[in-house]
């Protein structure tokens, strides 16, 4: 492959990246950001509700893949039932990977 096609190919991966983040930070401010904290600081508005930021301190992200997918479930009451397609738990899973603390 010639210099030039692999830029232009790198340059599409990352604004495919960049799109994938935007679209995991949307969905879960409009899902989640009521109880979770879902960005790399600041509180979660339910102090029972972990920072998202700080899940793959618990489990790895990507094991979320299949609840996402199928319904998550939460053993409290407060939460609500959520499901996504693939395209959603791909874009939720990256964001979620972007945020985590170390």
């Amino acid at each position: 492959m010639c210099v030039p096609a692999a830029a232009a190919l790198m340059a599409l991966a990352h604004v495919s990246i960049a799109q994938d983040l935007k679209h995991g930070e949307a969905l879960l401010s409009r899902d989640c950001a009521t109880c979770h904290a879902i960005g790399r600081n600041g509180d979660s508005p339910n102090k029972l509700a972990p920072p998202f930021r700080t899940l793959g301190q618990r489990y790895p992200v990507e094991s979320l893949e299949e609840a996402l997918g199928e319904g998550i479930l939460a053993g409290h009451p407060d939460m609500p039932e959520f499901k996504f397609d693939a395209g959603d738990v791909g874009a939720i899973i990256a964001y979620l990977k972007s945020i985590q603390r170390r």
